[in-house]
């Protein structure tokens, strides 16, 4: 599979996101250039163009825009997704990482890890999601749909 070798989050219009979740973006962003997949499966019968990929991910009139391009700045593909599937994972996520966030700050290990184990389970449910929306459009792997999901969290943050 080809892979994302670059990714701007279109967050100019939104409110600045607090530390965590700025701490967040960073994490995801990082940990997503370091090891990525994403692949363009063929569709209608048009060429597919190869990766790497430069990745620009938005929320417009109201739905989470894809937009893909080579490293030559040649558009590839672009998609738009409701949010809708994503709103009730989206706000889980962030009440638990408000618990979690608090907690590392006064709990005990034990429930630190209790929280992050939730989390977790949480952030693989929106990659799920993530995944089967994408189901045609874009093939992942699921570490990169997690680091996704954390994105287009950021993104629903201010949205």
């Amino acid at each position: 599979m080809s892979h994302i070798a670059h990714i701007e989050l279109d967050d100019a219009n939104l409110p600045p996101p607090t530390p965590e979740i700025e701490q967040e973006r960073r994490v995801a962003m990082f940990d997503l250039m370091e090891d990525n997949s994403f692949s363009l499966p063929a569709r209608d019968g048009r060429e597919v163009l190869p990766g790497p990929y430069k990745l620009g991910l938005s929320i417009r009139e109201r739905r989470l825009v894809f937009d893909v391009a080579t490293e030559g700045d040649e558009k590839a593909a672009e998609f738009h997704l409701s949010l809708s599937p994503f709103r009730q994972v989206v706000k889980d996520y962030f009440q638990i990482c408000k618990s979690y966030f608090d907690a590392v700050k006064t709990a005990a290990p034990s429930q630190i890890e209790t929280i992050d184990m939730a989390r977790r389970g949480i952030h693989n449910e929106g990659a799920r999601i993530l995944r089967e929306r994408l189901e045609g459009k874009a093939e992942v792997d699921d570490d990169t749909a997690r680091r996704l999901f954390t994105l287009i969290c950021v993104l629903h943050y201010g949205s």
